[in-house]
């Protein structure tokens, strides 16, 4: 890799930052975090473990509501771009002859989809996006997909013109405000959060690629990934842990404001009193990103080994699920009034109770299911499933389908 850029610090096996960088870790900080409020240690919240099974029979339902034969896909990126009903990416693939060569499809397919994810954070309540070969408007997540496909399908991210769906470095690092305004159709009336935050974190993901040769390519292309990671696999099998750690090093430096620990950035990593050195890593949105490429890296003929070893996603959809049903409740009642930073003690805590939830619900469910985690991975709990479940009893309870938290969001975590 090219370290002479200034983003990257290599990460050694020794480095201080690289136990860091893993859903192992992830997990494991989680769990010592929970431990502390089932003791009753935290100053912000109780867990009851008696609304787990309520909980749990609410996610059941809505996964056979959802998905009434069980066959349920990977929580993904993916099913964004499927809204209404619509296979919008199987119909720009065929457009665009890609039918015929998996490992063209695939690379285009990393090419869109890295991008796309890290435009994922919050929307807001008031944005919409306007499908007009769907006849529909969407908002939020997949307001959010059907957006980052049209801005990908216009040729707005390839720095060649005769060949529009391409993620190039070059372009990316072009792409300015105004340019993603008007393909978000964003307005005065029609306002997206963070929209400042997320054509930066595009322009330095451009930087970070062009820095990271031996993961991207030269020139730097996102789908080059694919080809560095069919490199790397034994057999055709590749773990998700691999995959993961691959991104948590080559995006690590995407993120910004974020801890940096002797010269390496930590991402989606935040400070919390329960941990012996104060950090508490989630990678939210490199997990997300982990998940969505699991399908594009099968169609290259990678088989991925591994994928409970990825965590859930501690996002305002699984999270506010948990707070729904009360499993767990914050001790001062102005906690739902208060309108929180990502960084805020309870938040980091919140989201660190939703990842050791997660892997309790998702135990409970395949019991109710009678599924075993081979056949029903997190993956698929996730996506039939408590993201579903946490949007369905918000939509119950709050005009809007608000999440039961006020976030204050930069476009780059929520």
């Amino acid at each position: 890799m090219n370290h002479g850029s200034g983003w990257h610090t290599p990460v050694s096996a020794g480095h201080p930052a690289a136990p860091l960088l893993s859903s192992a870790a992830v997990r494991e900080r989680c769990r010592v975090v929970t431990a502390r409020v089932e003791a009753g240690l935290s100053p912000f919240f109780t867990w009851h473990p008696d609304q787990l099974l309520p909980c749990a029979e609410y996610v059941a339902q809505t996964i056979r509501l959802n998905y009434p034969d069980l066959d349920v896909p990977y929580h993904s990126r993916w099913r964004h771009f499927e809204a209404g009903g619509r296979d919008r990416w199987g119909v720009l693939a065929g457009t665009h002859g890609l039918d015929g060569d998996r490992l063209a499809r695939a690379r285009v397919a990393v090419d869109l989809v890295i991008p796309s994810v890290l435009l994922d954070a919050g929307a807001g309540a008031e944005w919409r996006y306007r499908d007009v070969a769907g006849g529909m408007e969407l908002g939020r997540s997949e307001g959010l997909g059907v957006a980052s496909l049209a801005l990908f399908a216009g040729g707005a991210l390839s720095a060649d013109p005769a060949c529009p769906l391409r993620c190039d470095a070059a372009a990316l690092q072009r792409l300015t405000p105004e340019v993603l305004a008007a393909a978000f159709q964003v307005r005065p009336d029609n306002p997206l959060v963070g929209l400042e935050g997320r054509s930066a974190l595009l322009q330095r993901l451009g930087a970070v690629m062009e820095a990271t040769p031996a993961v991207f390519g030269t020139p730097a292309r996102a789908g080059n990934l694919v080809d560095y990671l069919l490199a790397h696999a034994i057999d055709g099998k590749i773990a998700a842990s691999f995959v993961l750690a691959t991104l948590l090093r080559a995006l690590g430096p995407v993120w910004p404001g974020r801890v940096v620990l002797q010269g390496v950035p930590l991402g989606d990593c935040w400070a919390h009193p329960a941990l012996e050195d104060g950090l508490l890593p989630f990678h939210k949105l490199t997990q997300w990103l982990t998940y969505s490429l699991l399908e594009p890296l099968e169609t290259a003929g990678l088989t991925i080994t591994g994928l409970d070893d990825l965590t859930g996603l501690p996002e305002y959809r699984n999270g506010g699920l948990l707070l729904d049903f009360g499993l767990i409740r914050p001790r001062d009642e102005r906690f739902w009034r208060h309108a929180w930073t990502v960084d805020a003690p309870a938040i980091v805590e919140w989201r660190a109770l939703t990842v050791t939830g997660l892997d309790r619900l998702a135990t409970a469910v395949r019991e109710l299911l009678g599924l075993d985690s081979a056949t029903f991975p997190l993956a698929r709990v996730l996506e039939g499933g408590t993201w579903s479940a946490g949007r369905r009893i918000a939509a119950q309870r709050r005009p809007g389908g608000a999440p039961p938290v006020t976030l204050v969001s930069d476009g780059t975590v929520f």
